[in-house]
């Protein structure tokens, strides 16, 4: 049974999104008595509340109602994993933005203005505040994790070179447009529907559920769209459900909580910051011989995600590249800062970025090009192609595509034009650098690799199709809404995606890991297929013939030299009493994986892709400006190819803002001082290059994936590595490309300035050193 080609379709809410008519959660018509909440924040870091008058909050204006801890009829809890962050602050704080209480009050600005009315008497506790303070006070959330491969320890002994070091890269802010949200209403028979902006239903409703004393059956969450997640509103989100749901719990009423801007950055976490201190050894090839490596999270007060972004983390440090004899060590740190949560790649780019740090410092060692470095350590054959944690790399395509890469950017000319422009020019700098990935699709705790959809054919021949995953504007929607119509061989006008809703696929995972078309699209297939079978036993038995024979392509359905319009063909089927609508479901084969042992294979596939950044640096500001990147990316056979490179794009930028312009930043009392759009920048127009050239590269599937696609949402966000890498080879031209900047991420003018000060002082240390020997 033959399907129609694939090909380019809008978003399926562009037009909604364009002409603002898409629903989010603060358009839904609000239910008549809808109360608006807002969270008194702390003002400490860490400290025991001795005590807390809210007489004022309580007295202000259109105040409805004031909750606590006390307050909350359920469990007091919100962690995903481990049951350390309560919804409310009980008598300790933990990092400066913790809610301690919520005020409920008649319309949404009395309720913020109510909110810092509180006067609150703190007994201090010592904070930690860094990644490395936890390291040296063994502070930590869960206990360290290690994989050892091979002997590393006597491999760096005996290595011709060693290079060693730290690095430290910064967190990142989710910044989603549309902030965190929940909207409660109290239903019939105890029952609780919540609106939510959120990556996870499903944990949605448990917490809800635990929290106001209910069954999971008794509470409704339902997302319909997210104006952006990026592991933001995976478990951050329960927070808001929980508000919402115990204020209307408790008031018998409809709730919203909708946070500003600045109490979202207080309040939320955000990617998690890496401290590195590494040992390697190489040949004079530049092959890395062995390796040691400590990464030290910031994890902040509690567990969140931060054990299986760690895990990430130790999965990715190889990259692109064999490591044959390897130590890794990850620790998350336990600091006073807010927790830190799941943000576009999980750990993957902290865990990528030091081995490309490492790389880097070894080519310049050896005065080679760190192309041909990279090129030297990739995975290559039988011998070289499994992982340190044991995963046979078994459909490696980064030999190709760095070559075609290399070929379609002109990268060694341009290497070469770029070295002569940085003799004549001593003010401006341009930098070049080429960065692979590799990237592992699925998420590592092996039973969330699952995922349920229903699709229902009305009798007018229209399809509606529910699943598991959520949309945060990346397209989900869309792709499972081709794979049903292509199964079915039908228009893709026929077919709608509605909001997911737990009463409807339940048990769902969180659409992250790069895995929501993976997951959900084969359950929707799975449900369309199951139609399309039916269909065509019905056809085989009337006409006569071969049921693998039946064709459905064009809206039609044919047989040999019959044919039937789709839409005659649902009546018939209709009137002879055959199912219209089935439900499907999807589990990710080939998957194992032993979290004490970080042996297994926690990947299905992989992804791969490349990128060459061109970059000018101003060495008196410190400023940079990206001048062009070249992107090639592995989607494997993309569903939607203007969607996949529209995600590669915003990836890319992304990644990049994370490495050179957005830097988080807490003042000594433990406040975070960039918490608005005043004081932390993102990408802007600007930042964007003249010249962007992004390609897909031509690599279906091996695995059978929902038609040989690969997962496009996180891998190329690594790509944002080239401009780093850019900078850092910009500011080794003032040193005659032979000292390594020691730049730490992101590449603000400030830590630009810092580096190119840096290795100008060892010039001239080197130079008078000279001078006093001659």
């Amino acid at each position: 049974m033959r399907q129609s080609p694939k090909k380019s379709h809008p978003h399926e809410s562009a037009h909604l999104h364009v002409s603002g008519e898409a629903v989010y959660v603060d358009d839904i018509a609000e239910v008549n008595g809808t109360l608006y909440a807002a969270l008194g924040l702390s003002e400490r870091p860490h400290a025991l509340i001795k005590s807390m008058d809210l007489s004022a909050v309580e007295a202000a204006e259109d105040v409805v109602a004031v909750l606590t801890a006390k307050d909350i009829s359920g469990e007091n809890e919100c962690g995903p994993i481990v049951q350390d962050d309560p919804i409310l602050a009980d008598g300790l704080v933990q990092f400066v933005g913790q809610p301690m209480f919520v005020v409920v009050a008649k319309n949404y600005m009395a309720a913020r203005r109510a909110s810092v009315l509180a006067k609150v008497e703190y007994e201090d506790l010592p904070a930690i505040m860094t990644p490395q303070e936890a390291k040296l006070q063994g502070s930590f959330v869960v206990p360290p994790m290690q994989l050892v491969r091979g002997e590393p320890e006597k491999k760096l002994k005996d290595s011709p070179h060693r290079s060693k070091g730290t690095f430290y890269v910064g967190g990142q802010e989710q910044f989603y447009l549309e902030g965190q949200i929940s909207y409660a209403i109290p239903k019939e028979d105890n029952g609780m529907l919540v609106y939510c902006s959120t990556q996870h239903p499903t944990e949605m409703q448990h917490l809800v559920a635990h929290s106001t004393k209910r069954d999971f059956n008794q509470v409704l969450i339902e997302t319909r769209r997210m104006g952006g997640g990026f592991g933001g509103k995976e478990s951050q989100s329960g927070l808001f459900a929980c508000v919402a749901a115990i204020c209307a719990d408790y008031l018998k009423c409809s709730v919203k909580i909708r946070l500003d801007r600045d109490d979202d950055f207080m309040a939320t976490g955000k990617r998690h910051c890496f401290y590195y201190e590494y040992d390697v050894g190489f040949d004079e090839d530049g092959r890395i011989l062995a390796a040691k490596v400590e990464m030290v999270l910031r994890s902040g007060f509690s567990t969140d995600l931060s054990p299986p972004v760690a895990t990430r983390a130790v999965c990715h440090f190889d990259n692109a590249y064999y490591l044959s004899d390897v130590e890794i060590h990850a620790m998350c740190g336990k600091t006073n800062t807010q927790s830190n949560t799941a943000f576009r790649g999980f750990g993957g780019p902290q865990g990528a970025i030091v081995i490309e740090n490492i790389i880097d410092n070894i080519a310049r060692d050896l005065g080679k090009d760190a192309l041909e470095i990279r090129k030297a350590n990739f995975y290559g054959n039988a011998e070289r192609n499994v992982t340190p944690y044991g995963q046979t790399v078994e459909d490696n395509v980064i030999h190709e595509l760095v070559a075609e890469l290399e070929e379609t950017s002109d990268y060694v000319a341009r290497r070469a034009e770029i070295k002569a422009y940085n003799e004549t020019s001593p003010i401006l700098k341009k930098g070049l650098a080429l960065t692979p990935v590799k990237f592992g699709i699925s998420f590592n705790v092996v039973h969330f690799n699952q995922a349920g959809a229903l699709v229902h054919i009305y009798t007018d021949g229209s399809i509606l199709v529910n699943h598991g995953g959520t949309e945060m504007g990346q397209g989900l929607n869309t792709k499972v809404a081709q794979v049903v119509a292509l199964v079915l061989g039908v228009d893709l006008s026929r077919v709608r995606a509605t909001a997911t809703d737990t009463s409807k696929v339940v048990n769902t995972s969180a659409t992250a890991a790069s895995s929501g078309t993976d997951l959900n699209g084969k359950a929707a297939e799975n449900a369309a297929a199951q139609i399309k079978q039916r269909f065509a036993e019905y056809i085989a038995h009337k006409w006569g013939g071969d049921i693998q024979d039946v064709l459905f392509e064009n809206d039609t359905v044919s047989l040999d030299k019959q044919s039937i319009p789709f839409t005659e063909l649902v009546v018939e089927a209709y009137e002879n009493r055959i199912q219209l609508w089935s439900d499907g479901f999807y589990k990710t084969p080939k998957l194992n994986w032993d979290k004490d042992k970080l042996q297994g294979r926690p990947f299905f596939y992989f992804a791969y892709g490349a990128a060459v950044s061109e970059v000018i640096v101003d060495t008196l500001t410190g400023e940079m400006k990206l001048l062009r990147a070249d992107l090639l990316h592995d989607a494997g056979n993309p569903i939607n190819t203007a969607i996949d490179i529209g995600q590669v794009e915003g990836a890319f930028i992304q990644g990049m803002g994370w490495l050179t312009t957005e830097d988080l930043w807490w003042n000594p009392k433990g406040k975070l001082m960039t918490h608005a759009p005043s004081t932390y920048k993102i990408p802007a127009v600007n930042d964007c290059p003249d010249d962007l050239r992004v390609k897909l590269f031509h690599n279906p599937n091996h695995e059978d994936t929902i038609l040989r696609s690969k997962a496009v949402g996180e891998p190329p966000l690594l790509l944002g590595f080239s401009v780093f890498f850019a900078i850092r080879d910009a500011i080794a031209s003032v040193a005659d490309y032979k000292i390594n900047p020691p730049l730490d991420a992101p590449a603000t003018p400030e830590n630009i300035m810092n580096a190119i000060s840096a290795i100008t002082d060892i010039v001239d240390d080197t130079d008078t050193n000279s001078g006093a020997k001659s």
